[in-house]
């Protein structure tokens, strides 16, 4: 495998993945998972695409485009998985299963446009996710050249977290890959979320160049509520021109969020900051007296919507995270205590 290394760091592979290999690991190779169907995978690797032989006991639900697997280089054979830096899942709707979305992303590009698609609280749902993952979140914001006041757009997003990057561009022009070039260097793997026709399958063929082999298909928008059909119905690992890999996903509208506690203690970090001062420890800033984060609502130093948002999802975090999964909190204990 030491003869591929140059070539396998073009893909993505570091010390984290090298680390993991044991002396039983000798005789196969390493490969990145670049398209998961339901009853196939297939894989990249330094000599091109691999369709794996998988055994009846694998399950394609459990890999995400972007793992790392090792293979029996002379029959193709998916022999193991190895752990992942970051991964991206969602809740499906409806029930409590789990969606593999993506796994060793370095940045998420959370991808809405500047029409009626910008919502504040299904960006802070990504963010919140991004956030837990370990993934860097960037907003892009698409069509701007349509809107009346872009720079609105721009300010909203940004407002959404501390630190946060926003970059502002036209999908469809060659701009677009200079503009978002800093995260897309050699050996680096960005994903892309956001609503469907919202440009995330014309960014992906503006980032891979007229030289990838399947561009992404493209479709339109209904003007009147900016909402899109699905043209990516499966998840894909595409080279980019400068060197690094991008994964376009499946339009996702509505993103029901579980395990992301640390996220949204990140993304809400003036509620955080603010919830110590309080003089209840399980204080749930919607009543209490002495509520530090209740008195910037009334200071105006805190959006009330900001806080409303806050609750939802705080909520709907609880409500969807399995019992065992729960970070211990002042919340979940029912008698009132002071600090």
């Amino acid at each position: 495998m030491n003869d591929h290394s140059p070539a396998l760091a073009r893909l993505g592979w570091s010390e984290f993945f090298s680390d993991q290999l044991e002396s039983a690991d000798a005789a196969l190779v390493p490969m990145r998972i670049s398209t998961v169907h339901r009853a196939r995978l297939a894989a990249i690797s330094p000599i091109g695409h691999v369709k794996l032989i998988l055994s009846a006991q694998v399950n394609t639900g459990d890999f995400a485009v972007g793992d790392w697997v090792l293979v029996d280089p002379q029959t193709h054979e998916l022999r193991r998985l190895l752990a992942r830096k970051t991964l991206l899942m969602r809740r499906r709707a409806g029930h409590g299963a789990t969606q593999l979305a993506a796994a060793n992303v370095d940045t998420l590009f959370i991808v809405t446009s500047c029409n009626a698609d910008f919502n504040s609280a299904r960006l802070e749902r990504y963010l919140a996710l991004a956030n837990e993952t370990g993934t860097n979140p960037v907003i892009v914001l698409t069509k701007a050249d349509t809107a009346p006041d872009a720079k609105e757009y721009e300010r909203q997003a940004a407002a959404l977290q501390r630190g946060l990057i926003v970059v502002v561009l036209n999908a469809r022009s060659a701009d677009a890959a200079t503009a978002l070039s800093p995260w897309c260097g050699t050996g680096q793997t960005v994903a892309l979320v956001g609503s469907s026709g919202v440009g995330k399958s014309t960014l992906v063929n503006t980032l891979a160049g007229s030289e990838q082999e399947l561009p992404q298909l493209t479709g339109g928008i209904r003007e009147q509520d900016a909402k899109g059909r699905h043209t990516t119905t499966s998840r894909s690992l595409h080279a980019i021109s400068g060197g690094g890999w991008v994964i376009d996903t499946p339009g996702i509208r509505t993103l029901h969020v579980s395990d992301v506690g640390h996220g949204i203690e990140t993304l809400f970090a003036e509620i955080t900051e603010l919830a110590p001062l309080c003089r209840f420890r399980d204080c749930t800033h919607a009543h209490e007296p002495g509520c530090a984060v209740l008195a910037a609502v009334a200071a105006g130093s805190l959006d009330p919507e900001r806080l409303a948002r806050w609750r939802k999802l705080q909520a709907e975090n609880h409500e969807n995270t399995p019992a065992q999964s729960r970070p211990r909190s002042g919340n979940s204990i029912p008698n009132r205590r002071k600090k």
